[in-house]
């Protein structure tokens, strides 16, 4: 099957089920607040609405301001990007034909980004029976052959976080053998307040580069707002390599709102606590194996049947429940299905329907 590369597409995994368009589903295949947007940003933007008859700033001066006075770092320290996307698209171009190593299971954009750029890549796995820990020695090893070490923490598509020192140790091996560590915090805004970013660790660490997202927490993937912290040197050559105007005035003109709302920031962590706790412990008592995830989404698969993912893919499905695939993620090949934490009514939803599967085996 010709499974798509990214979640949230019903219609297309619609068309390869056969299932009639009409059909009404729950997407838990995207990990989105489904909290968000913010209640003020549609207003915003409707006041905005002369915006689209300028120019943007094209050094976008106001937001990288904001995102440095909001990060704890200079403002020549930060690229406001088209999306995580186009983030990840400019690390790769810094190591261009060049060696990278990528931790997986991960995003299939960094494997695509670096093939772009015909920098040569190879996997490292997380240790699935370890509950997808990193391998330090071997990674050590393979990262004092290669120019740069793309992984993602939190984790896609398994929701755990990489512990702390284990990052400081690859950046210490880095600092001694020339090598970038890229790490994608896409979903950090999710973790709770006690696994803070790494970006503090910028200051000591020039080899270290931070890509972030706004699209996931606040619901907003259609305005494509990203942006990446590296040292000054990285961010200005980076700055060089960008397509000028990539950000539109629209996603530059609301950055500084987004991150002043931390009321919307602090009622997602303790809705993303409660509702997560709750899940997981159904989950579980089902007969379910469920990674152990900080963020908004988890990898799921059934403990007394871990063969029958497909299956249970399919009646997931077919019962109004899309959840993401994981045939495209190296490392897992399918053996597992991710799903989103959404409102408390649409997981009670999946819940039941799981429940049915259970009563059927």
């Amino acid at each position: 099957m010709n499974w798509p590369s990214h979640g949230g597409q019903p219609q297309t995994m619609k068309k390869l089920f056969n299932l009639e368009e009409e059909k009404e589903v729950l997407d838990f295949s995207a990990n989105l607040n489904p909290l968000g947007p913010p209640g003020w940003l549609k207003n915003k933007l409707h006041h905005m609405y002369e915006k689209i008859t300028y120019y943007p700033d094209p050094f976008y001066s106001r937001s990288a301001k904001y995102l440095a006075d909001y990060e704890g770092v200079a403002a020549e320290q930060i690229l406001l990007t088209n999306g995580g996307a186009e983030a990840i698209f400019l690390a790769a171009k810094l190591f261009e034909k060049g060696r990278a190593i990528i931790v997986q299971p991960a995003f299939s954009e960094y494997e695509r980004a670096c093939r772009h750029y015909h920098v040569k890549t190879e996997n490292v796995f997380l240790k699935e029976q370890n509950g997808f820990q990193l391998p330090m020695e071997e990674l050590l090893k393979e990262a004092g052959q290669a120019d740069a070490v793309f992984l993602c923490r939190p984790n896609n598509p398994t929701g755990t976080v990489i512990q702390e020192e284990s990052i400081i140790n690859l950046l210490e091996k880095g600092l001694s053998t020339g090598t970038m560590i890229v790490v994608d915090e896409a979903f950090a805004d999710f973790l709770p307040a006690e696994v803070p970013s790494l970006v503090r660790h910028l200051a000591h660490y020039p080899n270290l580069i931070v890509l972030r997202s706004l699209t996931k927490m606040y619901t907003i993937p259609g305005l494509r707002i990203g942006y990446m912290i590296g040292s000054k040197e990285v961010a200005g050559k980076l700055q060089e390599e960008q397509m000028p105007w990539s950000i539109n005035a629209l996603a530059d003109a609301v950055v500084p709102d987004l991150l002043e709302d931390t009321v919307f920031l602090d009622k997602t962590r303790k809705w993303l606590e409660q509702e997560s706790e709750k899940v997981f412990t159904s989950l579980r008592e089902m007969g379910f194996s469920v990674t152990d995830s900080k963020v908004n989404f988890y990898l799921l698969q059934d403990a007394k049947a871990p063969d029958s993912t497909e299956e249970l893919f399919e009646f997931l499905f077919k019962n109004g429940i899309l959840t993401r695939h994981t045939h495209n993620f190296p490392g897992l090949e399918g053996r597992y299905i991710r799903a989103a934490i959404r409102s408390e009514q649409e997981n009670n939803e999946l819940l039941k329907v799981l429940r049915n599967w259970r009563e059927k085996r």
